[in-house]
């Protein structure tokens, strides 16, 4: 159906819009649980003391802003600072072009990486910011920088969460000058780290194998991580966690962590300098970044989040997933559990029509089920992935009387009701492309690149923006909808924006993923009811960017329930199993050809989102009873999975043959242990499994959902006992899994 457009109207506003406005990023909102910072004059010291974390920062005799601590919470009195440009050591390295600054400019003597790189259209490339000027509102902690013979101004932007110490800042770029200037790079934060000697983890990955964990020593020189693919991304993910040394672990170390809230490039640069000094500076990725900004024009940088622990990596873990549930996810504390759900995609594919979408509904909501969801051919000419993608109208042919039948039957079954779509793509062979083929990412007479049989939609420009914002209105005002899965299956190429000067182009970067933002803003407020799942071809759209606006994410295609052990441990050091979906899908796998029980396919995936992706008509009544068991058992522990305190007791890194979780509720009142054996080596015993997070005075009952405890195990003993002695778990053979539930007695 080709609707019609305002481009003409619309296009003529773009320039327009472009000059008057600046770029939109998700600033840190400061909120009643950021504290309030404080700041001593008499000695130009900003302290941030929230939750077990102090971070502070000074102005030096040249004006300078520099990092003073970051760790563990101190006193209020005790003494910081004052700030002082570091030691000259030669003519190479003279005083002050090694200071940790908090967000230096490229100018005068600096040498270490750049917060900011600019250049001005009289040939001028020397910014040298100072300290201006500060305020607090609303317990957010603004700080001015300078270079006034520039014209250049930045406003850098501080929050701490009382709850977990965390901070987030990001910088608003303005140009104060007179004449134009082109931004070639800008971070959201340098963060400066404590002298000495530390170690870097990191997350990478491809399709079907997303969230492997990396460990390399910091050395001399820098290490980056980056996306060059117009998203997020899976070869690397926008998050770190730096140690003392090589020692830190699960349980002790201090432990340095952060990600990136950006969905677009980006870059996370580790560096070691000449002295020793460690830093991280992480925001726009300056590959084929510049962004232009005439006088008065500004630009807000994404917000990089980072916190500390002494207490390993497993603490950091949990921190930043309690921080991403309160702080970052829609709702917080309020937000909604994660549905048990089942996509229809393997059943189907793209041979989806009423009549079997209703079987298979009838199949679902027997087992427990309280989402259905119709993934891609429900639309359009979408037969198969050559056509169709761009056209979000129902299919009369395979939907007849339109979508609401199945959506009646889908709620009187007792479940909500979900739709696939992939709204920022189109197939050449579409209705919307035949009519706009200019709407596309492209340069003019070069090639059109195509990823899977489509294309790119430049969300840069307004008309597109808002024929996709109309598009999904319209789908959702039409529809009794309470779940959309929006999947984005590939990267951008040849990215040009034709309706803009050459020198305008290239924010493209920048205002896709705004417009972006601004869609699932807009749609959010229009359909509060409505949830949604962030995908991309699996894990390769994750942060802290679209988990702010989405209610889930997919980590990744792979459902091969050996696989994913390793998928959802990598997933977890990162972000919270709140927002993590894991499906129940068939068996041989897919990916791999493997073949494995439903008891082992239904464990692994119960360690996240719950849903089921197989082809249900094929299920056996046996295995269909296995189920609904599963299902109700979720439900009774779902509460604890996916809102409590995560431990990793044992590691399925590395094809590791082992893995354990243990996941205990806020109050305290339940752990949920799931142990697995990917292949039995030599008759070795599965380790035995010392659970954390209990309370040591407190009797905890155990009972195995499924799987075997040794003989003498107590059904009733202390948390001291669990946590010291522990439990084993008898485990023979190879993809074997156990899962029990400790029930504290008493209040």
């Amino acid at each position: 159906m080709n609707r019609p457009s305002r481009t003409t109207q619309i296009l003529a506003a773009v320039m327009a819009c472009l000059l008057a406005a600046t770029a939109v990023a998700a600033a840190p909102a400061a909120r009643p649980k950021d504290v309030s910072p404080s700041y001593d004059a008499a000695h130009r010291i900003f302290r941030l003391d929230a939750g077990k974390v102090t971070y502070a920062i000074g102005v030096d005799a040249d004006g300078a802003l520099q990092t003073l601590y970051w760790g563990a919470r101190l006193s209020a009195d005790d003494p910081l600072g004052p700030a002082r440009p570091a030691p000259g050591r030669s003519s190479f390295d003279p005083v002050g072009g090694l200071s940790p600054q908090e967000y230096a400019g490229w100018g005068g003597t600096m040498t270490a990486t750049p917060a900011l790189k600019v250049r001005l259209d009289d040939g001028n490339r020397d910014l040298v910011l100072r300290y201006d000027s500060y305020r607090i509102e609303k317990n957010a902690l603004s700080i001015r920088l300078r270079d006034v013979q520039a014209g250049v101004t930045v406003d850098l932007r501080y929050t701490a969460d009382a709850a977990t110490g965390i901070v987030g800042r990001s910088a608003h770029i303005e140009n104060a000058g007179k004449q134009p200037l082109t931004i070639d790079s800008a971070a959201a934060a340098t963060w400066n780290l404590p002298r000495g000697d530390y170690s870097l983890r990191y997350l990478t990955g491809t399709w079907a194998g997303e969230w492997h964990l990396q460990t390399r020593a910091v050395t001399p020189g820098a290490t980056v991580l980056e996306s060059r693919r117009g998203s997020t991304g899976d070869e690397n993910n926008p998050w770190f966690a730096i140690g003392r040394g090589d020692a830190w672990n699960e349980e002790h170390g201090d432990v340095w962590f952060g990600a990136l809230a950006w969905s677009g490039s980006w870059r996370i640069q580790v560096d070691e300098d000449i002295l020793g000094q460690v830093r991280v500076t992480g925001g726009y990725n300056p590959f084929d970044f510049a962004y232009r900004l005439t006088p008065g024009q500004g630009l807000d940088t994404p917000v990089f989040y980072a916190g500390y622990t002494n207490d390993g990596v497993g603490a950091a873990s949990r921190l930043f997933h309690r921080f991403q549930r309160e702080r970052i996810l829609p709702g917080g504390d309020d937000a909604a559990l994660r549905p048990v759900l089942y996509n229809s995609w393997e059943a189907t594919e793209f041979k989806v029509d009423e009549a079997g979408q209703e079987r298979l509904a009838e199949k679902a909501a027997a087992l427990g089920v309280e989402r259905f969801v119709v993934d891609d051919g429900w639309f359009g000419a979408r037969d198969n992935d050559h056509a169709g993608l761009g056209d979000w109208v129902v299919n009369r042919r395979k939907f007849p009387n339109g979508l609401k039948p199945l959506i009646d039957k889908v709620h009187g079954l007792g479940m909500s009701f979900g739709l696939w779509v992939e709204p920022e793509m189109v197939n050449p062979d579409s209705d919307l492309y035949r009519a706009h083929p200019d709407w596309v990412l492209n340069f003019p007479g070069r090639q059109r690149s195509e990823g899977r049989n489509q294309l790119v939609l430049n969300l840069a420009r307004e008309d597109v923006k808002a024929h996709v914002l109309e598009v999904l209105d319209e789908l959702l005002r039409d529809n009794d909808i309470q779940f959309l899965k929006w999947d984005y299956n590939r990267n951008w190429s040849e990215p040009g924006w034709p309706q803009l000067p050459p020198d305008e182009q290239q924010k493209v970067y920048v205002a896709y993923v705004n417009n972006l933002y601004d869609i699932l803003r807009e749609l959010r407020a229009r359909h509060p009811n409505v949830e949604i799942e962030s995908c991309s071809g699996g894990g390769a759209r994750v942060d802290l960017g679209i988990m702010a606006l989405t209610d889930e994410v997919w980590p990744s295609d792979n459902t091969d329930p050996s696989d994913r052990l390793s998928i959802q441990d990598g997933f977890s050091y990162a972000y919270a199993p709140a927002t993590m979906m894991a499906w129940v899908t068939g068996s041989p796998n897919w990916v791999n050809a493997r073949s494995s029980s439903l008891d082992f396919r239904f464990l692994s995936a119960m360690q996240g989102g719950l849903g089921i992706g197989a082809n249900l008509l094929e299920w056996t009544p046996e295995e269909d009873a296995t189920a609904r068991a599963y299902v109700a058992e979720y439900k009774k522990i779902r509460r604890t999975v996916q809102r409590g305190a995560l431990y990793r007791l044992l590691s399925p890194q590395d094809r590791a043959p082992w893995s354990a979780t243990e996941t205990v509720a806020t109050d305290g009142r339940q752990a949920v242990l799931f142990a697995f054996q990917r292949q039995g080596e030599e008759a070795r015993p599965f380790p035995t499994l010392r659970l954390r997070g209990l309370d040591p005075a407190a009797r905890y009952r155990v009972r195995s959902f499924h799987g075997q405890v040794s003989a003498g195990t107590p059904e009733t003993a202390s948390g001291a006992y669990w946590m010291q002695r522990g439990v084993d778990v008898v485990m023979k053979g190879d993809l074997q899994a156990a899962g029990l539930v400790f029930d504290r007695e008493g209040k």
